[in-house]
């Protein structure tokens, strides 16, 4: 998890999370992600630097020509896990209106809630 400002663009904030992420043993291969992240730069980044593989549907009104084939966007179908998380999360109110003027209290709701969720899913 990365908590940010809301005036912050999402693209920009995709590589503060990723050195956030703690998983043993290796890297992920591939980043599930919406429209929001259809940026060219961003995606030479994420290769070059990282080894990660952007996978996001291309934005309608795109001017350059798509750089990813039908292939590859089939794992976006598995995106629902992402948003069904996000939904189970809008079920506490103080998660969807941020009343704490902290990061880290609000990161606290979240980590209760996500606790929450977690032993009701037990």
């Amino acid at each position: 998890m990365h908590l940010a400002a809301a005036n912050r663009s999402e693209v920009k904030l995709i590589e503060p999370l990723l050195d956030d992420l703690q998983i043993p043993g290796k890297a992920p291969e591939h980043l599930l992600y919406d429209k929001a992240a259809d940026s060219d730069p961003l995606r030479k980044r994420l290769q070059a630097e990282r080894g990660v593989e952007l996978v996001c549907p291309h934005r309608k009104n795109r001017k350059k020509k798509p750089t990813q084939d039908g292939r590859l966007v089939r794992k976006y179908k598995r995106r629902y896990k992402v948003e069904r998380t996000y939904s189970w999360l809008h079920n506490f109110r103080r998660t969807i209106i941020r009343y704490e003027t902290t990061l880290l209290r609000y990161s606290g709701w979240i980590h209760l809630a996500c606790a929450l969720i977690t032993l009701r899913r037990l």
